[in-house]
């Protein structure tokens, strides 16, 4: 394997930051995780508009612009000899001192990691999930806005932890007034009758681009999109749970704090949403040859 590393390909080994990195020290920096398919990599354009977005949030400037970007992550798969990848882009605020004045970045740093991801078991898409709603709550999008993709992951990771320790592999996280946000690694939506439900971004949940790639192909699944504010109750009352991420892609859920979802089997309006997203995964986004 070898990195995308400040402009240059070098061997996994030999990839290190700088232990007075501002990523490492504080979480100060951004990142993507981007899927390619057979060739193609799924909306990078979306992916790398929302790096910079995220680089905005927090003022920190990035040294490239976003053609030379696409460009970055097309050579690290190229150079990798993948086709079919995840790829997880990073850019801090660089080596600094001890402080916290960011100021004191000179140079941000920047890596592209290309590798292989199977987040969950082929048999979960067939069976589904179980999940718990942890005590650990959602960081309040005053605090820290999850529309940045900041590399501060804490809120996320105690979650998992959470979840961990309760035995299954993913969780949901409530917002401070007890209304479901997001997992820790994914949105989340519910059917109910012909409606597809998921939380709405002013929630406090970060507007992923799955998110996003199922809602646009509702319809075709013979569904109605709305976000809305939803509860633990509307959940547990659902015809059907699924989540959806980069790296999960679409993933049903049978059963939630202990009660099925509905007969507690994968639904057929999650099953069609599965296959029109796949259907997007072959077409939309950038291609390239290895």
């Amino acid at each position: 394997m070898v990195i995308y590393f400040n402009g240059k390909m070098i061997k996994k080994e030999d990839a290190r930051v700088s232990v007075f990195d501002h990523g490492l020290l504080y979480g100060d920096g951004v990142f993507e995780g981007i899927r390619s398919y057979d060739g193609l990599v799924f909306k990078l354009a979306e992916h790398i508009e929302r790096l910079y977005a995220s680089a905005q949030g927090i003022s920190l400037v990035i040294p490239l612009d976003k053609r030379e970007m696409e460009k970055a992550v097309l050579a690290t798969l190229k150079a990798n000899r993948l086709k079919d990848a995840y790829i997880r882009l990073v850019v801090t605020r660089g080596e600094g001192d001890l402080g916290l004045d960011p100021r004191n970045c000179v140079k941000p740093t920047i890596f592209i990691i290309a590798g292989k991801i199977a987040l969950y078991p082929a048999e979960v898409y067939k069976k589904g999930l179980k999940i718990v709603t942890v005590a650990t709550r959602r960081n309040t999008p005053e605090s820290l806005n999850p529309q940045i993709k900041s590399l501060n992951y804490l809120n996320n990771i105690l979650g998992k932890i959470e979840a961990i320790n309760a035995g299954v592999p993913e969780a949901i996280m409530l917002d401070q007034n007890g209304f479901v946000t997001e997992c820790t690694g994914d949105n989340i939506f519910m059917v109910k009758g012909r409606l597809l439900i998921t939380p709405p971004v002013s929630a406090g949940v970060l507007n992923g681009i799955t998110r996003q790639a199922v809602l646009d192909v509702a319809s075709k699944a013979g569904l109605q999109a709305q976000e809305r504010m939803i509860s633990r109750f509307d959940l547990f009352t659902s015809d059907e749970v699924f989540l959806t991420g980069t790296a999960a892609e679409v993933v049903p859920v049978v059963m939630m704090d202990g009660r099925l979802i509905a007969s507690g089997t994968v639904g057929r309006y999650t099953q069609a949403l599965i296959r029109e997203f796949k259907k997007l995964t072959r077409k939309d986004g950038v291609r390239y040859a290895v």
